[in-house]
């Protein structure tokens, strides 16, 4: 793996793990979920809202490459 693919996986997971956190914590605490469901609903979401990010080869080298439902099409990553 390059370095710019490593950085897209540390980069993909820890946005990731923020949003698994913060959605289990909220359903935790103002839903009336149990057991499995909370931490089911917490990864469905976080999967869903997470943005992609990816190490792409092109003329000019390796760059690193973001794509997020919020947001339209394809972002450059510095």
């Amino acid at each position: 793996m390059t370095r710019l693919q490593v950085r897209a996986f540390l980069y993909q997971l820890g946005c990731f793990a923020i949003l698994f956190i913060s959605v289990r914590f909220l359903a935790e605490k103002y839903t009336n979920l149990t057991g499995i469901w909370i931490p089911g609903t917490a990864f469905v979401v976080g999967t869903l809202l997470s943005p992609k990010f990816q190490a792409v080869k092109t003329k000019d080298g390796e760059k690193l490459f973001m794509r997020w439902i919020l947001l339209k099409g394809f972002r450059e990553i510095n």
